[in-house]
């Protein structure tokens, strides 16, 4: 299975779950939860939401921030394993070119070669879907921290309700301009790829997609990571002294 097809059917999966709970019928979480999904996921991540906002003056946009910002660093180590693999990726993108081009007539052929390639090179071509399996359940926890908290899906922030849709749909398309740019960062190893490239239109209309049916404190949670994975991999794919360098020379 290529990453494209998975990232698809993951975000295809988030759809179905987050489309299938229903606010009303949720109980309301608590430190009294139960079970191990509430108990430990679900509740832990309200928690730490709220006493975000308390500290921030009761600030809950900025509570998610810091929510936010702690799970990135949490799940950071996973993140530069992942630029890591999209450097190599890059690093082997001229030889994957001359394979293609070798054997354009027999695809079988080229996903061969390509896959020995990967092998050789110590290239996992889905090492990269890694964090956003990892995100899934997280992201799905909060949406139901956020659904089954009063004190977050009541909360103001800016001109949104954060337990309501944006309805003016400008967070929603802010996920979407981040997700591309995140996207267009991270695939930087994926130039001459028809099929990655088309990825990277792919998911920001997703994004939006599925964001303009869910709650804006969602959104903000999307936007936040965006714009702390946008920035982290800005200094990661500067810091030569993390990215691995090509045999026999330096790294650009």
């Amino acid at each position: 299975m290529s990453r494209r097809t998975l990232s698809i059917l993951m975000l295809t999966m988030l759809v179905l779950v987050l489309s299938g709970c229903n606010p009303q019928a949720a109980a309301p979480i608590g430190p009294d939860a139960t079970g191990i999904w509430d108990k430990y996921f679900v509740y832990p991540l309200s928690w730490l939401i709220k006493e975000s906002a308390l500290i921030l003056g009761n600030n809950y946009g900025l509570g998610i921030l810091i929510a936010t910002i702690i799970i990135r660093i949490i799940v950071l180590p996973l993140m530069v394993k992942q630029i890591k693999s999209s450097k190599k990726m890059q690093e082997i993108q001229p030889e994957m070119q001359k394979i293609r081009e070798k054997h354009k007539n027999d695809p079988q052929k080229a996903q061969a070669e390509t896959m020995a390639l990967f092998q050789k090179s110590g290239v996992n071509p889905l090492a990269g879907c890694l964090p956003m399996l990892v995100q899934m359940p997280i992201l799905i926890a909060f949406y139901h921290a956020i659904i089954r908290t009063t004190e977050i899906n009541s909360q103001t922030f800016m001109w949104l309700t954060l337990g309501e849709k944006d309805p003016y749909y400008i967070l929603p398309i802010v996920a979407a301009i981040t997700t591309y740019l995140q996207s267009k960062m991270m695939g930087q190893a994926t130039q001459g790829n028809p099929q990655m490239q088309m990825m990277i239109i792919m998911m920001p209309l997703m994004i939006l997609a599925i964001a303009v049916t869910l709650p804006s404190a969602l959104s903000l949670y999307w936007v936040y990571g965006n714009l702390f994975t946008i920035v982290q991999t800005y200094f990661l794919y500067r810091d030569k002294g993390n990215m691995p360098t090509p045999k026999g020379g330096a790294s650009k």
